[in-house]
């Protein structure tokens, strides 16, 4: 930056120490008024282009400093999470993960189904005070097509509405500010405000409870679509289907999906592929239609404590993620 800065400045002392002396230059004849004038325009085209060279290096220079600093206040709040949440960073891998994303401080960020906040407490203070983080969760009627009764069903929707407060009863210091939202049902006045959409983790029951009365998955990818600012990111981080699977044993239902699936329903909803990531992918999980992704670790669901079923499924680790990034056309 120095460097760039002195050539800057030794331009400007060049260009006025020659618009001295031409300006006290006498044209003795044409031809010398001819030859000044033509040196003079070409110190001027060569100015023009030199500070335009110099603009350029300066705008990247501060780029290249934004970025280092949003890196360094996500390294930050990564290093201050409890041990319980570092200890999955191994799989879930938060910082690659964001940075493919290209989330930084002061967005506004909607993040999908932000639950317990293993994600939300991250954003909440990576994204900053002056940034917002929006926690999008199911529309009330998807909840009582898990089957768990009542009670379970009354809870999950009252969790969305109270998670503003649960959210801000974290603690976060220096916190972005807290909006609810349901996805397939954002509020207008969002239109175009949003920078980043995240489903991370939250389209496989989307698209299982998707059927002929309902379009959870068109509707969100299609609200998602709306709110986000021309250029805007979606960043997907979902349990990967192997292609050999049935489609009908990949719907969601097990919690995997196909990447082909996924990334159609983006491109119907109007979305770009932007890029893909093996940031989150793991080779040994490969299930059987005779599995679910629930087996593995965190949940270990189906089997029991020092068994070799358990121990197996253990060494095998968290699921294989598809991570896309997609973009809202500018």
């Amino acid at each position: 930056m120095t460097s760039i800065l002195k050539s800057k400045y030794s331009l400007v002392g060049a260009s006025a120490a020659l618009a001295m002396v031409l300006g006290g230059c006498v044209a003795l004849d044409d031809a010398a008024a001819t030859d000044t004038t033509e040196a003079a325009e070409t110190a001027e085209v060569t100015v023009e282009e030199t500070v335009e060279v110099v603009t350029e290096q300066v705008e990247q220079a501060v780029e290249e400093i934004v970025e280092m600093t949003s890196e360094a206040k996500l390294a930050a709040v990564l290093a201050a999470q409890p041990d319980e949440v570092q200890a999955r960073y191994g799989a879930r891998h938060p910082a690659e993960t964001l940075a493919f994303f290209g989330i930084e401080p002061g967005m506004v960020v909607a993040e999908a189904l932000p639950g317990g906040g293993w994600y939300s407490k991250i954003l909440l203070a990576h994204l900053g005070e002056d940034g917002v983080l929006v926690g999008a969760h199911y529309p009330d009627d998807l909840w009582g097509r898990f089957g768990f009764g009542d009670e379970w069903t009354a809870t999950r929707i009252e969790g969305t509405a109270n998670w503003p407060t649960q959210a801000a009863e974290w603690g976060v210091e220096g916190a972005a500010k807290i909006k609810s939202v349901r996805l397939t049902e954002m509020p207008a006045e969002a239109d175009g405000k949003l920078d980043a959409v995240l489903f991370i983790r939250a389209l496989h029951n989307l698209n299982r409870f998707t059927d002929a009365d309902t379009s959870y998955m068109t509707d969100t990818l299609t609200e998602a679509y709306r709110v986000l600012k021309p250029g805007g990111i979606v960043g997907v981080v979902q349990h990967s289907a192997p292609d050999a699977n049935s489609d009908e044993w990949a719907n969601g239902s097990n919690g995997y999906l196909k990447k082909s699936a996924v990334v159609a329903a983006f491109e119907s909803a109007g979305f770009e592929l932007v890029d893909s990531s093996d940031i989150n992918a793991n080779a040994d999980d490969v299930p059987t239609e005779e599995e679910f992704v629930w087996r593995l670790p965190p949940t270990l669901a189906g089997t029991e404590e020092d068994t070799p079923e358990r121990a197996a499924y253990q060494a095998v680790g968290e699921s294989n993620r598809m991570t896309l990034k997609f973009r809202k056309p500018a």
